[in-house]
This record gives structure tokens, C-alpha cells and sequence, in this order.
């Protein structure tokens, strides 16, 4: 029989292929794609660094507006909320008659028991310039001076979060009959409501304005893609991939969406500072002088906070958006 042939050892110096060896290759072959400074799907083209820009801008003022709103609403909600529950008014008719107890006008008796309950600051009765001013836009500026039996009326500011003694009323009418004890739960209420209504408004308007910068960030890639069709498959057949193709599209709508939203943010800042000069004297109980400038410290803290992050939130949105819509229209090619 002849000779065997010798069979051919393994050649243990030649490197082995291994999937990240793969990878790094395709990411070679991409650099190789687009060398420096080169756009080589001419995205600056396909996607306008103009209306683009524009349209985030538009959107990112009106979402500053609406979670403006949002913060004024529960930050002046949970300021008349507080003062409404913590004042009592008080009216005690004919108060200068004696007390039912004696030894007293009704007045000075329902002074003494109101500041013996220990939820009262203090109780302090209106004077006769307080009450006319209080009457005037119903009975004129002579209103006070009038031959009317008007009640003498009682501010009570109580501490904050207590309550008055459920004994109160009674004493009240045990000294001073017909007296009328009011309290502004109802208004409290309300007004917690009319906040909540509010907020949620506010919540609505900002979930819109995400979804429509979604969208125009979408209907730009999407008329992008449509405008480069043809050099995206040629790049796509040499091997580039659906991550680099997406990526592309993705850092360019990313950037320009920023773009966006600080133009947004810096619009927004002046605009802010001018509402937050007005709401002041609501939220404070103080009136400021109309020729001063609003302060810069004007601002809630929540929204100092927000207007940075403004710009972020925007080219995230873009990125995520557009990388999205790329891989899906990739996916249908051919």
C-alpha cells in the first residue's frame, strides 16, 4: 500500500475570529465611512438647522409656561389656603349693651373669651376707619357714619394648624347672644379644589407640548430620511450599520433639539420673572411699587431648577425620537 498522506496540523499561530474582533472590524468600516468633517449622509441638508430649532423653542417656552403654572397655582394655593384657615371673623350686634353675664359690654366679654381659648393668637376688633372701608363699596363713603346698629366686627388669627375649642360657639352666645362666629372652611376648601383643578390643567397642557415636540422632532427625521433615501441605502449596502445610520440621525435631531430648548428657556426667563413680580403681593400680602424692577431671586426655586434642565429634557427627546423612527423606517428597507 503506499505511503499515507501526513494529515495538516492546525496552525495554532493563526488569530481565531471572535465576535468582538467582528465588531471592532464594522466600527473600523464605519470610521472608514465618515472620515472627519465629512457628511456623508448629508443630514445638514436633510434636516433644517433652522425650522427644526424653531419649532423645540416654540414648544420648550409654552412647557416652561405650563410647569409655571403649575408651581404659582399650588405655591399661592397652599398660601390662602393656610390664611384662610387660620382666620375666624366674629360679629357681636349692639356691642356696646351689657353682657348677658354682667359686669361687661358684649364686646369686651367676647374679647375676654375668645383670647382665653388657646388656639387664638390673638383677637383684635376692626375700628370704625377699618369697617367703613369695608361697607364703602356697598353704602358709599358715608357709610359708617350712618344711624345703622352696625355689629362690631372681631379678626381672630389663630395658630397655625389648630383648631377652635368646640365649646367656643356656646360660650360666645352664652355672653353675647346672636353673636355669629365665621369661619372660611368652605372658601379653604374650594380654593383646595379650584388647585387641584388647576394643576391637573397645567399637567395636560405640558403632556401636550411633550407630544407635539415627539411629533416634530418624528415628521423632521421622517422627512429627512425620505430626502436622503438614496445615499442611505448605498452607505447601508457598503455595511454601514442600522446603529451608525440611526446614531447619525440621532446626534444631529439631539443637537439641534438643545439648541431648541435653550432658545426656549432663555424666552421663557424674562417672561417668568415678569409673572412672578405680579403674583408677589398675592402670595406675600404686601403691594410693591410698579416702577420696580422684578428681582431676580423672584423666581420659585422649582423653576430655577427647571430652566436648566429644560434644554437636557428637550435633546433627550430628540435623540430617543429620532434614533427610534430611523431604526423603524431601516427595518422596511429591502
Amino acid at each position: 500500500m503506499g505511503a499515507s498522506l501526513p494529515m495538516a496540523e492546525p496552525d495554532r499561530d493563526r488569530p481565531r475570529t471572535r465576535p468582538a474582533d467582528s465588531n471592532r472590524a464594522t466600527r473600523r468600516r464605519e470610521r472608514h465611512l465618515r472620515p472627519a468633517g465629512f457628511d456623508d449622509l448629508g443630514l445638514k441638508r436633510a434636516i433644517s438647522d433652522r425650522l427644526l430649532p424653531l419649532l423645540v423653542a416654540a414648544m420648550a417656552f409654552l412647557a416652561a409656561l405650563a410647569f409655571a403654572g403649575a408651581v404659582a397655582t399650588a405655591s399661592l394655593a397652599q398660601h390662602w389656603q393656610q390664611g384662610a384657615a387660620s382666620e375666624v371673623t366674629v360679629q357681636v350686634p349692639t356691642p356696646n349693651d351689657p353682657a348677658a353675664t354682667g359686669g361687661d359690654t358684649r364686646l369686651h366679654a367676647v374679647l375676654a373669651a375668645l383670647r382665653a381659648d388657646a388656639a387664638v393668637i390673638h383677637a383684635t376688633p376692626m375700628s370704625t376707619d377699618d369697617l367703613g372701608a369695608l361697607l364703602k363699596p356697598w353704602l358709599g363713603p358715608q357709610g359708617s357714619t350712618l344711624a345703622l346698629p352696625l355689629p362690631a366686627i372681631v379678626s381672630v388669627q389663630l395658630a397655625s394648624g389648630a383648631a377652635l375649642s368646640s365649646g367656643l360657639a356656646g360660650k360666645l352666645t352664652a355672653v353675647a347672644p346672636d353673636t355669629l362666629l365665621e369661619s372660611a372652611d368652605v372658601w379653604a376648601a374650594r380654593l383646595s379644589a379650584l388647585a387641584r383643578s388647576l394643576q391637573a390643567c397645567a399637567a395636560v397642557a405640558l403632556l401636550v407640548v411633550v407630544a407635539v415636540a415627539i411629533a416634530v422632532v418624528a415628521v423632521a427625521t421622517r422627512a429627512g430620511l425620505t430626502a436622503r433615501r438614496e445615499a442611505i441605502e448605498i452607505v447601508h449596502g457598503l455595511g454601514a450599520t442600522d446603529r451608525y445610520i440611526a446614531g447619525r440621525f440621532a446626534r444631529r435631531a439631539m443637537r439641534l433639539a438643545a439648541a431648541g430648548g435653550v432658545g426656549g428657556a432663555i424666552a421663557a426667563l424674562p417672561v417668568l420673572l415678569w409673572l412672578a413680580y405680579l403674583a408677589a403681593p398675592f402670595a406675600q400680602g404686601t403691594v410693591t411699587s410698579g416702577t420696580e424692577p422684578p428681582p431676580l431671586f423672584a423666581l420659585p426655586l422649582p423653576l430655577w431648577v427647571a430652566l436648566p434642565v429644560l434644554p437636557f429634557a428637550t435633546a433627550a427627546i430628540g435623540f430617543i425620537t429620532a434614533e427610534g423612527t430611523v431604526r423603524r423606517w431601516l427595518r422596511r428597507l429591502p
